[in-house]
């Protein structure tokens, strides 16, 4: 006869493997989650930590680590990351345009696009004032919409069960 498992037991079960619960995870992001909407999850976890990483290492460089230069340099003058943002979005528009479906719904895509978000969101100011105003009150402008991108970027994720029954209801 077998014996059955009780409740003071379930120390000496045997524990998954961090392997097994990844294969759980991914069964559940699979199951939970069309392609659309993990791109969107994708995208939002990627710019958010893109922004908070870009903006920890600034400050780090400006304290006094890192290169000598302050950041990064090409041909002696400063390389601003939002030519990476630039770039980075114009590789995600080329796929979108022209890219086959698989290319247009794989993770790098909608990574891609979070992280050359992020990178333009962060200098924003200099953008929007063409001079680098990035450690002065101007340059919180960037922070401010970077904060905005992400609260309504969370609102929209978290909320994917609701909008479309929403919707619904306000036909």
């Amino acid at each position: 006869m077998a014996s059955t498992r009780q409740e003071g037991d379930a120390a000496n079960a045997p524990r998954s493997t961090p392997k097994q619960r990844a294969g759980r995870v991914g069964r559940a992001w699979q199951k939970s989650l069309d392609p659309g909407q993990q791109s969107a999850v994708l995208s939002w976890a990627s710019f958010t930590a893109t922004f908070a990483t870009v903006r920890a290492l600034t400050h780090w460089i400006r304290a006094g680590h890192g290169p000598s230069s302050g950041g990064m340099s090409v041909g002696g003058k400063h390389f601003h990351h939002y030519n990476i943002g630039i770039a980075m979005l114009g590789g995600v528009g080329a796929i979108a345009i022209r890219g086959a479906e698989k290319h247009r719904r794989h993770p790098i895509t909608a990574l891609s696009y979070g992280v050359g978000a992020a990178l333009i969101v962060d200098e924003l100011a200099l953008l929007l004032d063409l001079e680098d105003v990035y450690w002065s009150q101007q340059g919180r402008k960037s922070v401010d919409v970077a904060i905005t991108v992400i609260g309504v970027g969370g609102l929209a994720v978290t909320g994917f069960a609701f909008w479309p029954e929403a919707r619904k209801a306000l036909r």
